[in-house]
């Protein structure tokens, strides 16, 4: 028997974590964009990586359409723009606020971020309520900064 929802919710708040801005750009969907602390390497030949989306997430339908994708790894800084990120507010308003520009791929790269990495889809694969979306790093863009960490339910930093 699996363990009970709120007692997993509980231990992966134990799990430190960066913050991501997940990103694409589709002609049917245009810009999208969400916030994610699910993101990891998987492998460095060929340079890949993977993020979690959840399947309610409109993001990752815009990805299976366009695609692509960029993970914009945020900096300490950019707690308002997690927070705008991720939902309540229209994919307009996300952009609206937030300076980016169009990368090579053709997904939106949050100027102000700590890197970025822009991605061709590889696969995509269910697992339960999420979705596993694999890349494959076509560009990256690198920034100097500190990064937005996440950790039992709030944000925080690294220390000094």
């Amino acid at each position: 028997m699996a363990v009970a929802t709120d007692d997993f919710k509980k231990a992966m708040q134990l799990w430190a974590s960066g913050v991501c801005v997940v990103t694409t750009q589709s002609e049917q969907m245009g810009i999208q964009g969400m916030t994610v602390t699910a993101f990891s390497s998987v492998s460095v030949e060929p340079p890949q990586i993977l993020v979690c989306l959840n399947d309610s997430a409109e993001t990752g339908e815009g990805i299976q359409q366009s695609q692509c994708f960029a993970v914009n790894v945020l900096t300490a800084d950019q707690q308002d723009t997690s927070n705008q990120f991720a939902g309540g507010s229209s994919q307009e308003q996300r952009f609206a606020n937030t300076a980016w520009e169009s990368g090579v791929t053709g997904a939106p790269i949050l100027s102000e971020c700590l890197m970025s990495l822009e991605c061709k889809l590889v696969e995509r694969v269910r697992a339960g309520t999420h979705w596993i979306v694999i890349g494959e790093v076509q560009a990256s863009t690198l920034r100097s900064g500190e990064p937005l960490l996440y950790y039992r339910g709030a944000y925080r930093q690294l220390a000094s």
